[in-house]
């Protein structure tokens, strides 16, 4: 069965997200989603019409800012955050972001399945409570698909 790996990665902001502080990042983010959208390997984006999932509320905190993708392996996925413009954003991350740990989880999916809110919470859960599994992983300590 061939798979996909979902990623699961949040954000919680230092000031309201219309703030100018926040601008650099807000400015840009559907564009970098975009790139995404366009790079090799990209599946799928959760978002709304906004092109983004900015007005996706999935925690108790409301502003907590969560990103849901699929991609088709981790190479692809690393590819894109650290080998495009999308690198510079992730080193930037400090002056719109208040550090959160965990701040991402990764696991694999049957291709053609699209990870829900829900699944991707309780994947995020397993991984804060047990660490990186097969089930639940960063992209520092990845698992194989058949693990």
């Amino acid at each position: 069965m061939p798979y996909h790996l979902a990623q699961l990665n949040l954000a919680k902001p230092l000031f309201p997200l219309d703030d100018p502080r926040m601008a650099g990042f807000m400015d840009n983010l559907n564009r970098i989603n975009e790139l995404g959208k366009a790079a090799p390997g990209f599946v799928w984006i959760l978002e709304t019409e906004s092109g983004n999932a900015t007005d996706i509320h999935a925690f108790d905190d409301p502003t907590i800012l969560i990103n849901l993708t699929v991609w088709e392996s981790v190479e692809t996925l690393r590819a894109f955050s650290y080998q495009t413009e999308h690198v510079e954003y992730v080193r930037r991350r400090h002056e719109w972001f208040a550090p959160l740990k965990p701040y991402l989880v990764a696991w694999w999916i049957p291709a053609g399945h699209l990870p829900s809110i829900a699944e991707s919470k309780e994947r995020l859960a397993h991984f804060e409570s047990e660490g990186p599994s097969p089930y639940a992983f960063t992209l520092n300590k990845t698992f194989p698909p058949e693990a």
